[in-house]
């Protein structure tokens, strides 16, 4: 049963927008290393200053909800904050009781700045006069994942669990400017990346897929790559998750890597629900 803490949440495809963001700085700082240029910005560096707006729509409704996605450096040298606040609007709106969501990493730099590291996530739900928080944090020195929750009426949870040697736990919004910036490898056809996130409903991985050529022009048609669509991605979640019939999740990429649309595909009740990047704006700029 899709339940109202989890409507807006499917309704805004928050794992596939931040995902399929285009990794064009990555290819901007390849190139100046190419060109033989003695200093390359780091991870952190490439993304600050970035906002990113989205739109999301199903059925009639083409504007149900909105989201922003910013990132920004953070109090100390070496760490930055990420939050996406996502809201729904007009009658889907009245029907959530304008529901806001807004997500809230923040991240340091690793590895010489090759990488982000999640220090802390937070959750903010924001359903009418009602407001639901999670906190994460990860403490690497400890090996311990903390969690908090704090309900209604102030009354807070507190869990505590081992994080397991080796284990790196990454947000979505950690995790995706990693795979932006090609952590993972670069962006391939035929490939699969499982990129590591916290445990939920027993998954502790997003699965990503870039199709096959020939899928891609299947599913083209008479569209041409220069219309945005140029690399097929998949998105492969827990049906549970997305409350969906197989759990997929497919976006457009450009040429340029930018993403010219998402689909969460058949979401119960919806239908599919389809996400596109309205405005990018870029401190590099």
């Amino acid at each position: 049963m899709l339940t109202r803490r989890r409507f807006l949440q499917e309704l805004m495809g928050l794992p596939l927008l931040p995902f399929l963001v285009g990794a064009e700085k990555r290819a901007e700082a390849a190139q100046a290393l190419s060109q033989g240029e003695e200093k390359t910005p780091s991870i952190g560096e490439f993304f600050d200053g970035e906002e990113l707006s989205y739109e999301i729509g199903f059925w009639v409704f083409k504007r149900a909800a909105v989201g922003k996605l910013t990132f920004r450096s953070g109090e100390k040298r070496g760490q930055y904050v990420s939050t996406l606040r996502a809201e729904t609007l007009g009658v889907v709106g009245w029907v959530s009781r304008y529901r806001v969501d807004t997500y809230r990493a923040t991240m340091e730099e690793v590895e010489g700045g090759k990488r982000l590291r999640s220090l802390s996530f937070e959750e903010d739900v924001k359903i009418g006069d009602k407001t639901r928080k999670w906190l994460h944090e990860f403490d690497y020195e400890r090996r311990r994942w903390v969690r908090t929750r704090k309900k209604e009426k102030g009354k807070i949870q507190r869990y505590e669990e081992p994080i397991p040697p080796g284990m790196v736990y990454d947000d979505f919004l950690t995790a995706s400017y990693n795979f932006r910036y090609g952590v993972y490898g670069p962006i391939e056809r035929g490939r699969r990346y499982m990129i590591p996130t916290f445990p939920r409903k027993d998954s502790s991985a997003y699965e990503v897929t870039v199709a096959r050529e020939e899928e891609e022009r299947k599913r083209r048609g008479s569209q041409r790559p220069e219309d945005g669509k140029e690399f097929l991605v998949k998105l492969l979640l827990d049906p549970e998750v997305t409350h969906s019939q197989d759990g997929t999740i497919e976006g457009w990429l450009s040429k340029r890597l930018l993403p010219t649309e998402g689909t969460i595909k058949n979401v119960i009740l919806f239908g599919d629900v389809r996400g596109v990047l309205t405005k990018a704006i870029r401190k590099s700029a």
